[in-house]
């Protein structure tokens, strides 16, 4: 079938009513041609296809308190969004997050607006971009040493400068058994884009000082 061709089949369906569906299957174009014969007859998954809802990205800050989550969550629901999911912490009295929700695309200016409005809650939002190549291979890190200035810039430097993606960061600090002496504990989740190799990573991570240990988690 021809681009031409494909173009009026797209715009032949009576439920495909707006640009943005009917370039949401036009990325069908890029099925192999068996595939695409056999979903031609199926309007529904076509449809479907064209109507998945986008995903918005925010981080958010506020004075910690009771009752944050929930305002944020029934924002969310009010607007007809789905809490797909976050992380969360509370760091010296403040509440810190970061949330992934999806939401259909003629309710997403609307939810953004209700969530940048809510009083003494400081809401970033980004809509998701799903570009971009997708990792070969996930590796995740526990990393422990003595603790010293920098070792942070230092660890991700070393994971980026090896290739990896570091998509996941958790840090603390805690005392050596015997001596009390502050150690340094991270976990990471590192994302292996095609041409970074496990090894040369945790070698990268290794190479950062001998009092540091490396373990691989499943």
């Amino acid at each position: 079938m021809k681009r031409r061709e494909w173009r009026k089949v797209v715009g032949g369906f009576p439920s495909v009513d707006s640009v943005e569906k009917k370039r949401g299957l036009a990325a069908l174009w890029m099925l192999p041609r068996p595939a695409l014969s056999f979903f031609m007859p199926c309007e529904a998954f076509l449809c479907s296809i064209a109507l998945m809802k986008p995903s918005l990205v925010m981080t958010v800050l506020a004075p910690d308190r009771p009752g944050i989550v929930k305002t944020l969550a029934s924002t969310v629901e009010s607007h007809g969004g789905n809490w797909l999911e976050s992380r969360m912490a509370r760091l010296a009295g403040q509440f810190a997050g970061i949330v992934r929700v999806e939401v259909a695309a003629d309710s997403a200016d609307a939810l953004i607006a209700a969530l940048q409005g809510l009083p003494e809650i400081d809401v970033r939002l980004l809509r998701e971009d799903p570009a971009g190549d997708s990792p070969h291979g996930i590796l995740k890190l526990e990393v422990v040493g003595n603790d010293r200035p920098g070792i942070v810039r230092q660890l991700s430097a070393a994971i980026a400068g090896a290739g990896g993606n570091l998509e996941e960061l958790e840090t603390r600090l805690e005392s050596a058994p015997m001596s009390g002496h502050p150690l340094f504990h991270a976990t990471a989740r590192i994302a292996l884009p095609s041409g970074c190799t496990e090894d040369a990573l945790i070698a990268a991570v290794e190479g950062l000082g001998a009092d540091l240990a490396v373990t691989i988690q499943e």
